[in-house]
């Protein structure tokens, strides 16, 4: 069984080669990637070493094929991966402005991706596992992908296997009341919480991220993982906070940063590491993930990981 599970939205993704940031323009797009928030956090963990597990739906089609072929070399669990035969696999279409913010444009909830319920989730499989995490975007898909969450929530809480959330807002899919309104279960029972400094702010009503992290940390969470971009990271704990340095590194492609940032954030807990281990590890992952296209491919692999902070580490351990 899996030490590290999640639930959510597999999906494809194509990107826009030209970052014309808008969609009304012409473009050209490039892909089918295999992506999605959960998708690419599991390979992340498998690729680093700790075994992964992922619960989700994909269509009967050539990109549900895509998606489990990826999944399955790369070691992920996919054993309570369902194929639903009268749906598409989940897309997702993204683009850029020239500040660097994105836009998406998601077929999820009447997608493959969207069937995600219940029943999809097996207690044997979930109360086996040492992390159980959940993201934003899975909650807010749809009305039955929430209540499998809440289902897996409610099973590792039952069990002791400890909650991760990020909160992995997005409006396109639901407002951010209703995001609040949704994650709060989840933040109830959470022993970490990774979120951008937006993120943070969003949830709590704070002013500032530093201000936010502090309020979730109030609330009983152990541990808060603040994800700062190039300005590296900040994990907060009720005795600690400590700044973590980013490393040096040319972008390419963002999108699946924060997923493969929190995935190794999850290996080195499992692993029992120092924290300032932890977080330059995860640092290390995320830096190496947005210089690659692909959010799934830009994965790093364990040896990746520890060659760059070989390199570049200052911190003595």
């Amino acid at each position: 069984m899996p030490d590290v599970i999640t639930l959510g939205e597999p999906l494809v993704e194509f990107i826009d080669k030209h970052k014309k940031g808008s969609f009304t323009q012409l473009s050209e797009f490039v892909g089918p990637f295999p992506s999605g928030a959960p998708a690419i956090f599991a390979v992340a963990v498998a690729r680093l070493k700790v075994s992964s597990g992922l619960v989700g739906v994909v269509g009967k089609d050539e990109f549900g094929t895509i998606l489990l072929n990826r999944l399955r070399i790369d070691g992920v669990d996919i054993s309570y991966m369902r194929v639903a035969e009268n749906y598409t696999t989940g897309t997702a279409f993204v683009t850029y402005s020239p500040s660097g913010s994105r836009k998406f444009i998601f077929h999820l909830r009447h997608a493959a991706a969207g069937q995600l319920s219940p029943e999809d989730v097996d207690e044997t499989f979930i109360k086996s596992a040492k992390f159980l995490h959940i993201m934003g975007s899975a909650l807010s898909l749809s009305q039955s992908s929430r209540e499998a969450c809440y289902k897996a929530l409610e099973i590792a809480v039952e069990h002791g296997v400890k909650i991760s959330l990020d909160p992995n807002v997005r409006p396109e899919l639901l407002g951010i009341e209703e995001i609040r309104r949704i994650c709060k279960p989840v933040l109830e029972n959470a022993y970490l919480v990774l979120p951008s400094g937006e993120e943070a702010m969003m949830l709590t009503g704070g002013k500032s991220p530093d201000e936010a992290c502090r309020i979730l940390i109030d609330l009983g969470i152990k541990m808060v993982a603040l994800k700062r971009g190039a300005e590296g990271s900040t994990i907060y704990t009720e005795g600690e906070v400590l700044p973590i340095p980013a490393f040096k590194v040319e972008e390419v492609e963002p999108t699946g940063a924060g997923d493969i940032y929190d995935g190794a954030f999850i290996v080195g807990l499992v692993r029992g590491w120092p924290l300032s281990r932890v977080g330059l590890f995860a640092n290390a992952a995320g830096a190496i993930s947005v210089t690659r296209i692909g959010p799934i491919d830009s994965c790093p692999y364990l040896e990746e990981v520890e060659r760059l902070i070989s390199t570049q580490n200052t911190i003595k351990f």
